[in-house]
């Protein structure tokens, strides 16, 4: 099975039309954009989370000063 060729999307184009009519197609399309882009942002939104989560789980390194033993000898 491989990609249709030109006779072959111009035939499923026509039925399409036929299906939905000519108004219907273009706000099919601007719907079929939308949720794209919805999901699109959702993932990113998502990713964006899960580093903040990772960066606020990570313990802070606290270099506390070595005290120092004076001896009684000095």
């Amino acid at each position: 099975m491989g990609v249709p060729s030109m006779p072959e999307l111009l035939i499923i184009l026509a039925i399409v039309v036929l299906l939905f009519g000519a108004k219907k197609i273009p706000d099919l399309a601007k719907g079929m954009g939308r949720g794209i882009k919805d999901f699109k942002k959702a993932i990113k939104d998502d990713d964006d989370e899960d580093t903040k989560e990772l960066a606020s789980k990570e313990e802070p390194k606290v270099n506390a000063p070595i005290e120092e033993k004076k001896s009684e000898n000095a």
